[in-house]
């Protein structure tokens, strides 16, 4: 496997560019992690504070600068603001595998944006760290996560019940793996 670069290379999409986040995306973060539909099925609460953007930016600086997690904004080609977020994380390059993990502001949802965005980061991991094996852990009652990891060829190998605990809730977790020979 290859190491993961010190800066985030920009993948370009038909669609969207993944690039790396800067301090104009402040707001935009905010308003991603913020929104209750994006966080309904995520492993920590919504945002409720600007500060939190910071902290998240403090958060990929130490992933990527450790070598253990790439997080890249996703922008769409026309204006580059941007719309969400995608990531390889818990890079383990002596087994060369790692998860991915997403979110796309809901005004975006259902245009295929997300599927096009997480396949330009599978593409990136397979090709240029040549990872063997990624991995995403969702919620099941997800449906719309599911269905995009399905069609892009993950396979759902396993459920781990009561997995995570958000406030009130507990919601367990669907864990599915992606060979490079599965990518659809």
């Amino acid at each position: 496997m290859n190491a993961p670069p010190l800066s985030l290379p920009s993948l370009h999409g038909e669609r969207v560019t993944l690039r790396a986040p800067c301090a104009d995306d402040r707001d935009a973060l905010f308003a991603l992690y913020s929104a209750p539909e994006v966080m309904r099925f995520w492993s920590t609460p919504a945002w409720s504070e600007l500060a939190a953007a910071d902290a998240w930016f403090g958060r990929q600086d130490s992933g990527l600068l450790a070598g253990s997690a790439m997080t890249w904004a996703i922008a769409q080609c026309d204006d580059d603001a941007l719309i969400g977020t995608v990531s390889l994380h818990a890079i383990f390059p002596g087994q060369a595998r790692a998860e991915i993990g997403y979110a796309l502001h809901p005004s975006h949802w259902g245009r295929g944006l997300a599927r096009e965005a997480v396949r330009l980061a599978l593409r990136y991991g397979f090709d240029e760290l040549r990872l063997r094996r990624i991995e995403a852990d969702t919620d099941p009652d997800n449906i719309g996560s599911c269905r995009l990891l399905e069609a892009l060829g993950f396979r759902r190998e396993g459920l781990l019940r009561e997995r995570w605990q958000v406030g009130d809730l507990t919601s367990d977790s669907a864990l599915y793996g992606l060979l490079k020979d599965d990518l659809r």
